[in-house]
């Protein structure tokens, strides 16, 4: 009787160390480095008004987040763009429905030195700078100095998103692609650390991580058009040129406390905080 007693006693003690490490109370959160900072603030409020609950916000790029989603191993996918159609082909044949939720929206910056007198440039010589056909300050306005590129990892949602609205022109068929020179960097941190420490150095980043380290450049349409700044407002009113939506996904729509957390970052609250963290509200 002892014996069976211990038995059920064991079989209860490892059941309860099991199911608190399968995380009945955590959420994982991964993907966008962009989106990062902004996940992380969900997160700490988030916890404070719900104490017991657990949520893990890390980055590594939107595809980070998508091969995550995909094989399990988060419950939330944070991402910089839309998901691939092989990405969504991969997750059905292991039978997850990618669930697509726009959380927020993002302008991304063009980012100088601030000893760099550029100041402005269309899209058309973005393309050039960074396809490696313009090579030289001086060609756009600048000193006589070497152009020295930077860019987030192919990994990156932002790189992707970059290459297919500057590089491309928002051609769906475009071919063309970030100069051979380009550093490709494994954040927009790094990138904006480089910036600031490199006076001929041009990268870009969501607009949340520009700061007087750097200087973000006037961006216009074409050299006819007017030249507008990465901010708030510009991005709300479509007048800044390279803006874009900011993503959450999950496997099939939301339920108990990913939902929760979700209903969260929608919320007033949770919208106040993306303005906070210098992104623009959905709602």
């Amino acid at each position: 009787m002892l014996k069976k007693a211990l038995l059920v006693f064991a079989w209860l003690f490892f059941f309860g160390i099991a199911f608190a490490a399968s995380g009945k109370n955590s959420i994982q959160v991964k993907g966008s480095d962009t989106m990062v900072n902004l996940g992380q603030a969900w997160a700490e409020k988030y916890m404070e008004e719900n104490p017991g609950g657990f949520v893990a916000v890390t980055g590594g790029g939107s595809g980070t987040g998508f091969s995550s989603i995909i094989s399990g191993t988060c419950d939330i996918a944070m991402a910089s763009r839309n998901i691939k159609n092989k990405e969504i082909e991969l997750a059905k044949q292991r039978g997850v429905n990618p669930f697509e939720i726009k959380a927020a929206l993002d302008g991304l910056a063009v980012v100088v030195n601030p000893k760099n007198p550029v100041g402005k440039l269309a899209l058309e010589q973005l393309a050039g700078i960074f396809t490696g056909k313009i090579t030289n300050w001086k060609e756009v306005g600048g000193e006589d100095k070497k152009i020295v590129l930077l860019s987030r990892e192919v990994n990156s949602g932002t790189h992707v998103y970059f290459k297919e609205h500057v590089l491309r022109k928002g051609n769906p068929g475009g071919k063309e692609e970030f100069a051979p020179s380009a550093l490709m960097l494994p954040s927009s941190q790094a990138i904006a650390d480089e910036v600031a420490a490199n006076a001929e150095a041009i990268g870009y980043y969501g607009m949340g991580y520009i700061s007087s380290k750097q200087k973000p450049i006037a961006v216009a349409k074409d050299a006819k058009s007017e030249y507008v700044v990465p901010t708030i407002d510009n991005v709300v009113s479509g007048k800044y040129p390279i803006s874009r939506p900011l993503f959450l996904y999950t496997n099939g729509e939301p339920q108990g406390l990913v939902k929760k957390f979700v209903d969260y970052a929608l919320s007033k609250e949770g919208q106040e905080i993306v303005l906070k963290t210098d992104f623009v509200p959905v709602r």
